[in-house]
């Protein structure tokens, strides 16, 4: 274990053009695959292979291909292919690996883009089978409605694969009553080293003697296992800890029972693909408790809420998860906070250092009840400098905390400064009652070092999740990875527990030696060779093999290390792309998230935050090599295919906001459209929709005669020549004079004076709603004007046409200045146009921006403020759903609510409700190339919430559920208005 010696990372960058042998071997493996009948995609691009480069730790290895196998027999093709051993197979889930677990210089076998379905499902057994790419949050919503849940509750459930949960035997949340992974492993059907198959599953005595007396490879791997724990039962007793956490990769301790049973699925678990290939699992299941409870603990001292754990264990709590004041600090910077601390609080006596979260499930609510104040009296006379705590009942709120506890792995990889918490150290566990003490000597090794850290966990079961932050791109803080590990690794074996507690091993294989022993590492290595002889799973982790050693932590190649070859002006021009740190949240698949519509509909990682992220950094490193560097020369290709990528997005900001370090892709695709056309040619459409706004405006002037001369079959033949389809239709606002701003009007004496922002889609194609607003806001007492319809920039911002953007941006932000300057609030009704005020015009380099009011806050406020007077209206008809513009879910989660409080304030049937993205997104719904992906977004979103009464706040996604499901849904003014205009209720 441990050494000192840091390889020259410098000239290790020959994976982006493998070398001949390397080629040939590869051209030899995906030759044989297709020969043999593989159904799946295989990717060798240079994209592809990047953006499974780099997984959510701080390693980075560039893979010769990438396959996508569709099912087993894919997978069996796979393993024959690379029967000769020259190539090494990765499995790859939702990789999410916080230790490279997936990362290899071979073949990726990415099971999540089609292996991801649910194969059989009986209610009565509870028993589910699924392929290893089904995401964890998916397969829990499939099981929601039938009362059942798979219960290892991990943070990264949106996009954590059940393979990969598998891989690691991962646990999470509620462990300590819900346990592992692998205790719900009712039967594993896998493809082994020699492309055979074997089925796992728990076996009694006389079966396990007749597997054993089978000739092939799998009765060899019975033997030998079997050989392994009876020869070592002792040792195995004597090594394992005897605590939740246990010994992963290999578990030698439950594979054999006292009864006789033989259970080769513990093996398999938290074997992190170094064994064999998963085709099938069957899960067990539970009862979704009935109801839940939360106590929220604020601490003035870390310490306290870890000292408070072991005394309110004695109230049955299902977890404990404690949060520091590093991890608070940047929870308030994300976009649930403001609900949230209406909750939690704001101000207190003392500075909150810690958090507990207390959470107690059951389906007897008086025992549940009795539980909490039994914790309540604990913290009453037990606690170590509580400042308070609050119990939370209500279940949207407590899955809100939740949530926000979740993103805290991704919160902490937040930059502050050059600096960034990164995972090396981050999963250690120890006995829970030792963790106090634990805690305080792995602060003194960081302090030591003079590190800041976030450390948070799950505390019931002694498990400490720390981010220790540093900036990879030096080699002194890449030197600390090596010093920090060795410490950690020796406090954690001083305190009997472990250095990796739930997230697996991966390039920490040389560990190994240290917690199982040399004796029983032996026998790791093989039973790694009886598995895989010729070394062809997941080659350099876990266990060595022959001639391949197991990968060390720092001779591993570091992201950073690639990253500080980005010259200084273009990391900082694009650092956002730098920052990503994998976490994976664009990968989700959950219908209701805004993030990330191309990626969602395609399920091709080069369309994701992440994805693109990585082709941008990729890309600034080519371009700041020098000329004669070899490398260099795939630059023209990286450049075509970061392209290619990046015109899928859709521009809605979602990973902006949504994505936990913020990556906002929108902003870094305009700056490389910009750069990549003054080398390349525009196509014609760009410079249509260069002047779309000017245009739009002279359209408005005359309606009629503009739509004869859009909507007629040449004219449709012509746009369709230059890429654009299904253009609206103009509807404009016919607005009078009493309606529109002058500047008598802004001078003038008035009370309650409003100006409502008029923008150039819903003011062309959308008139009657501008119309509608003026008149509901004016029946609400206030004095209204509408702006002309502005031009704002947007088109030319996603376009990369920085000039004209910023020409038209600083245009608009002169006329609303001089609004503000009135003190007369300005009112956007279109999300996309007010957003831009707090997003995109932030990008000008000139003063704030001014205020522009979202119409929901403003009308929310109002009513709080008791300046519109509630009263109720006759409504009929059935309970609308309201649907915010993706960009407003965002970055405004609320608006729906706030909207929702709006018309139910006037006795309307509403609810608040998300729909992730429509797939229209300014103009992306109407370019021809992007038509079917458009489509496939609004029917993987929108289409089922949409054949049920909706209201939609974005003119976009009107537009699009006109286009799709052949109605135009009403926009939450109107119905307002409309109720407002019928007689009162006596």
């Amino acid at each position: 274990m441990g050494g000192d010696i840091i390889m020259d990372r410098h000239n290790d960058f020959s994976e982006l053009t493998p070398n001949p042998m390397d080629i040939s071997a590869r051209e030899i493996f995906l030759q044989r695959l297709r020969d043999d009948g593989f159904e799946g995609d295989i990717e060798a691009e240079l994209s592809s292979r990047l953006v499974f480069s780099t997984d959510n730790s701080i390693y980075q290895r560039v893979p010769l291909a990438v396959i996508f196998p569709r099912n087993t027999l894919d997978l069996n093709r796979a393993v024959r292919a690379a029967a000769n051993g020259r190539l090494t197979l990765a499995v790859r889930g939702g990789g999410t690996g916080t230790n490279g677990q997936s990362l290899t210089p071979g073949i990726v076998v990415d099971v999540s883009r089609h292996m991801d379905r649910i194969l059989h499902f009986d209610a009565q057994s509870q028993n589910v089978t699924v392929e290893p790419g089904v995401i964890l949050a998916r397969l829990n919503a499939f099981l929601r409605p039938h009362g059942l849940f798979f219960p290892p509750t991990v943070s990264t459930a949106t996009r954590a694969t059940i393979g990969g949960m598998i891989a690691t035997d991962a646990s999470g949340k509620g462990s300590r009553i819900y346990g592992k992974t692998s205790d719900y492993i009712e039967q594993l059907d896998v493809v082994l080293s020699d492309g055979s198959d074997l089925t796992v599953r728990k076996l009694t005595a006389t079966e396990l003697e007749a597997q054993m007396a089978k000739d092939d490879l799998g009765g060899a791997l019975y033997r030998e296992v079997h050989r392994a724990v009876t020869e070592h039962a002792d040792e195995i007793t004597r090594v394992f800890p005897k605590m939740n956490r246990g010994l992963t990769g290999y578990n030698l301790q439950n594979v054999h029972s006292e009864d006789g049973s033989f259970d080769m699925t513990r093996l398999l678990a938290g074997s992190e693909g170094t064994l064999a290939l998963t085709g099938k699992i069957v899960l067990r299941l539970k009862k979704i408790p009935q109801h839940r409870r939360l106590l929220v603990a604020r601490y003035a001292s870390f310490d306290g809420a870890l000292r408070d754990v072991q005394e309110l264990l004695s109230a049955q709590p299902s977890a404990v998860e404690v949060l520091d004041d590093r991890v608070l600090a940047v929870a308030k910077q994300d976009v649930t906070w403001t609900a949230l601390e209406r909750v939690l609080g704001s101000g207190s006596n003392f500075p909150v250092l810690g958090l507990s979260f207390v959470e107690f499930v059951g389906d007897d609510l008086d025992t549940l009840h009795e539980h909490i104040s039994s914790a309540s009296e604990i913290l009453d006379q037990y606690s170590n400098h509580l400042i308070d705590y609050k119990a939370i009942l209500d279940d949207e709120i407590i899955s809100q905390l939740w949530t926000l506890r979740e993103k805290s792995v991704g919160l902490l990889g937040r930059p502050q400064g050059n600096k960034q918490g990164v995972a090396f150290v981050e999963d250690t566990a120890v006995p829970p009652e030792s963790l106090p003490e634990y805690v305080q000597e792995f602060r003194d090794i960081l302090d030591g070092h003079g590190l800041t850290y976030g450390m948070f966990g799950h505390a019931d079961v002694g498990c400490l999740h720390v981010r220790p932050f540093l900036d990879m791109l030096q080699s002194e803080d890449q030197s600390l990875i090596r010093a920090i590990s060795d410490a950690v690794a020796q406090l954690t074996k001083r305190h009997g527990g472990l250095l990796w507690g739930e997230h697996g091993r991966g390039f920490r294989g040389e560990f190994s030696p240290l917690f199982f022993g040399e004796k029983l590492f032996l026998e790791l290595c093989k039973i790694k060779e009886a598995f895989d002889p010729k070394d062809i799973f997941n080659r350099g982790k876990l266990a060595p093999v022959g001639e391949y050693a197991v990968d060390r932590i720092d001779t591993v190649p570091f992201k950073g290390t690639y990253d500080a070859q980005i010259a200084a002006p273009l990391r900082e021009e694009y650092a956002l792309s730098v920052t990503c740190n994998g976490n994976g949240a664009c990968f989700n698949r959950e219908p209701e998230m805004a993030m990330c519509p191309s990626y969602k509909a395609t399920k091709d990682r080069r369309q994701s935050p992440k994805g693109r992220a990585t082709l941008i950094r990729s890309w600034l490193r080519l371009r700041s090599l020098p000329q004669e560097n070899t490398e260099r020369q795939n630059l023209p290709q990286l450049s075509y295919e970061l392209k290619d990528a990046l015109d899928s997005c859709l521009s809605c900001k979602a990973c902006a906001t949504q994505c936990p370090i913020k990556v906002d892709i929108p902003s870094m695709r305009s700056r490389f459209l910009s750069e990549y056309f003054e080398e390349q040619k525009r196509p014609l459409r760009d410079y249509l929709v260069f002047w779309l706004e000017p245009l739009l405006a002279a359209g408005r002037a005359v309606p009629a005669i503009s739509n004869l001369l859009m909507h007629n079959p040449l004219s449709r033949y012509l746009l369709r020549s230059i890429g654009l389809v299904d253009l609206p239709t103009f509807i404009p606002a016919a607005l009078s004079s009493r309606q529109k701003l002058t500047r008598r009007w802004l001078t003038s004496r008035h009370e309650k004076k409003i100006v409502l922002l008029q923008d150039s889609f819903t003011g062309s194609f959308d008139g009657a709603l501008i119309i509608r607003t003026h008149a509901l806001l004016s029946g609400l007492g206030y004095d209204v004007r509408v702006t002309p319809a502005w031009s704002n920039g947007k088109a030319r911002y996603v376009l990369g046409f920085y000039n004209g953007f910023a020409k038209a941006g600083r245009h608009i932000l002169r006329k609303v200045r001089v609004i503000e300057r009135h003190n007369i609030p300005v009112i956007a009704l279109d999300a996309a146009t007010g957003l831009m005020f707090e997003q995109e015009y932030c990008e000008l380099g000139q003063s704030k921006p001014p205020a522009v009011w979202a119409l929901e806050r403003f009308l929310r406020s109002e009513i709080e403020n008791g300046h519109i007077a509630p009263r109720s209206v006759a409504t009929g008809g059935d309970a609308a759903t309201i649907l915010s513009h993706c960009t407003e879910q965002a970055v405004r989660p609320e608006s729906a609510g706030d909207w929702a409080f709006i018309l139910k304030s006037f006795g309307l049937n509403v609810s608040a409700g998300k729909a992730g993205c429509c797939g229209m997104a300014g103009m992306f719904g109407h370019q021809r190339e992007q038509a079917d992906l458009s489509k496939q977004i609004f029917h993987q979103n929108w289409a089922e919430k949409a054949e049920k009464p909706i209201l939609a706040t974005g003119f976009s996604c009107r537009c699009q559920t006109g286009r799709m499901a052949g109605y135009r849904p009403s926009h939450p003014v109107e119905i307002l208005a409309q109720a407002l205009e019928r007689p009162a209720r006596a």
